[in-house]
């Protein structure tokens, strides 16, 4: 099999191929220099070259707060990106791996959302992630679309970078208390996109990280794996820091098309943190 993987340069396209690397698979990697997702006539001709079996659709315009502004460019990345995708893949027979986001969910529900649970984004980022899906499905048959949140990984920046790098300093950390999810490992999802390619139990599926947590939580595990528990960390409510885009309060994301498919859910949030810790950081 074929892989072609898009958005190789963010963390999680940093970890398909790492993940893909182990395999017998021959694996396109594509950069968003290299594959710019929103030209479609590039699109074509990238993909009716390497006529991959699979592609891992893992591009994406991820500035939540910059979308608010930038929102023709997020569409054109998030949802038009992924129809150029789609298009092809309906043409060469190929399966598509759409990753999108728990941002298409408005954070109201309370409890863990579902698959099937009705979408309504809160913010222009979650809104052209969610078209996004819905060109995957209304175009090509073979698909994948795959839910998650909270994501980190050894590549870029993301949550727990930022909290070490300001803990590193010294400085003083206040973290909103009141938005909920699961932190998910990005080799974990990986390892998950590996196993669902290699069958064709296709539609939506929600992989997170087991368990959940609020910013503030996941902050302090962070520290303290780290041996940084003696930073001050201040918790505070959301509207302390008015932000351009409204986030979900709770994305905590439910697994039951995993489970009903046979698959294992991934471990939870902590143990996958300090694995993470042990990779990633073991040299210090």
């Amino acid at each position: 099999m074929k892989i072609l993987i898009t958005g190789a340069g963010g963390q999680l396209g940093y970890d398909l191929a790492r993940v893909f690397a182990t395999t017998n698979y021959e694996v396109s990697t594509w950069t968003k220099e290299q594959m710019d997702v929103g030209n479609e006539q590039q699109v074509i001709d990238i993909l009716l070259r390497e006529r991959p079996d699979t592609v891992i659709h893992a591009a994406a315009y991820t500035n939540v707060d910059k979308a608010e502004t930038e929102t023709v460019l997020a569409y054109q990345v998030n949802a038009f990106g992924s129809l150029h995708i789609a298009k092809v893949c309906k043409k060469i027979g190929a399966k598509l791996v759409y990753v999108s986001t728990d941002y298409v969910f408005d954070g109201t529900k309370g409890s863990p959302y579902a698959e099937e649970d009705t979408t309504n984004p809160s913010n222009a980022y979650g809104r052209s992630k969610l078209l996004g899906e819905k060109f995957v499905q209304t175009t090509c048959s073979k698909h994948f679309i795959v839910r998650t949140s909270w994501l980190y990984g050894s590549k870029g920046n993301n949550f727990v970078t930022k909290i070490l790098e300001k803990a590193q300093a010294g400085e003083p950390l206040t973290i909103v208390d009141d938005q909920f999810g699961s932190p998910t490992y990005t080799l974990d999802l990986a390892i998950f996109i590996r196993e669902l390619i290699e069958t064709d139990r296709y539609g939506i599926y929600h992989a997170s990280n087991q368990g959940m947590c609020s910013r503030h939580a996941f902050a302090c595990e962070i520290l303290r794996i780290a041996q940084l528990a003696h930073i001050k960390l201040c918790p505070v409510h959301s509207d302390v820091f008015p932000l351009p885009a409204i986030r979900p309060m709770y994305s905590v994301l439910e697994h039951k098309a995993m489970v009903k498919n046979g698959f294992s859910p991934l471990r939870d949030w902590k143990s996958a943190l300090h694995y993470f810790f042990q990779v990633v950081y073991a040299a210090d």
